[in-house]
């Protein structure tokens, strides 16, 4: 209850501090590629329960009928803004809302698509997905998007198996200090 008050808490400060960016990011993709400015992925949350996970639009409208759901640097789908707001994590923004509506938190392993329960041992699956997914995780903080997949992978069942408000805490400033060019110690 302690971590879902601070989501709440922290999410709508978040929100209201951010407003202006959200404004301005919602308005550079508009200019640049149309609407929507808002993607919406289905994702799988806790108890492996999927939902809509948001982003701001970082790559050509009908970009999921033109490739698969992962993307490499070069793909040509990215647009110029999206290159942009992906390299400063500003598309992950509007999943505040997600953490709002109760689907994700702030800190969790990154939320799957269902395409990618085959990558784990099933007993796995379900030890991933008995905790909510997080805006930021282990794997993000410590390797944001060099991590290989098995590294993706180990990095979000350790932090299922060692999860706390202290391993929240230093994620979210790994999270910070990574997004700031600091590095992640």
């Amino acid at each position: 209850m302690i971590k879902r008050a601070m989501d709440l808490a922290a999410s709508l400060a978040a929100l209201l501090v951010l407003s202006p960016l959200l404004g301005a990011t919602a308005l550079a993709v508009m200019l640049e590629s149309g609407r929507p400015v808002l993607f919406r992925q289905v994702r799988v949350g806790q108890g492996g329960r999927e939902f809509g996970m948001y982003k701001f639009r970082s790559m050509v409208q009908n970009a999921a009928a033109i490739g698969p759901y992962h993307t490499s640097a070069d793909d040509p789908r990215i647009t110029r803004v999206g290159r942009f707001i992906r390299r400063t994590s500003l598309d992950e923004l509007p999943q505040l809302f997600n953490v709002l509506l109760g689907d994700m938190s702030l800190v969790g392993p990154r939320p799957d698509v269902p395409a990618q329960r085959a990558l784990y041992a099933p007993a796995d699956w379900d030890l991933r997905c008995s905790v909510r997914p997080g805006i930021t995780g282990l794997a993000q903080a410590r390797l944001r998007s060099a991590a290989t997949e098995t590294q993706r992978l180990a990095l979000d069942l350790q932090y299922v198996r060692e999860h706390g408000l202290w391993l929240d805490l230093r994620i979210m400033a790994w999270t910070l200090g990574r997004l700031s060019g600091r590095g992640s110690n």
